[in-house]
């Protein structure tokens, strides 16, 4: 059975972000991503934010976005995870799809997001959905946290 996707909610989150290093892969000891994903996204972002679960209520993926506030034709992808075992199935891609059609009908003409260049992974499923990388940033965010810049136009 496909994934059922509708928006997060405020009482999602701690379902969220206990998964958050697990389905990252961090391994006990390395870095903490559950900073990145403050519990204001899940209370200001709802409209643009989702999360995927399966037949039985099982979170399997997520994905937290916005509308931007400096430029109201520009969303950003800030946070994603979908659980191992659902990678591939294309939960990921349709949570994709979902976050453009919502933010196009705000207004939106574009999309951006960022990941590591080390990412491969990362930097492969944005270019196969139609993300083009703008640049690689040295020190984006922080001393050595290289980030590639990725957009995709909408209309």
């Amino acid at each position: 059975m496909t994934p059922r996707i509708r928006h997060a909610a405020p009482s999602d989150y701690g379902r969220v972000i206990q998964h958050v290093n697990a389905w990252w892969g961090v391994r006990s000891g390395e870095m903490d991503y559950r900073p990145m994903l403050p519990k204001l996204f899940f209370l200001h972002f709802e409209g643009t934010s989702f999360v995927a679960e399966d037949e039985d209520g099982k979170l399997v993926a997520f994905l937290i976005g916005f509308v931007s506030q400096s430029d109201s034709e520009e969303a950003y992808v800030h946070f994603v995870g979908v659980a191992p075992e659902h990678r591939g199935s294309g939960i990921g891609t349709a949570l994709y799809e979902r976050f453009c059609s919502v933010v196009a009908a705000h207004g939106c003409t574009r999309v951006r997001c960022v990941t590591s260049p080390l990412n491969e992974e990362s930097v492969s499923f944005h270019e196969s959905l139609g993300f083009t990388a703008e640049s690689v940033v040295p020190d984006y965010d922080g001393p050595g946290e290289d980030r590639v810049l990725f957009v995709k136009q909408l209309r």
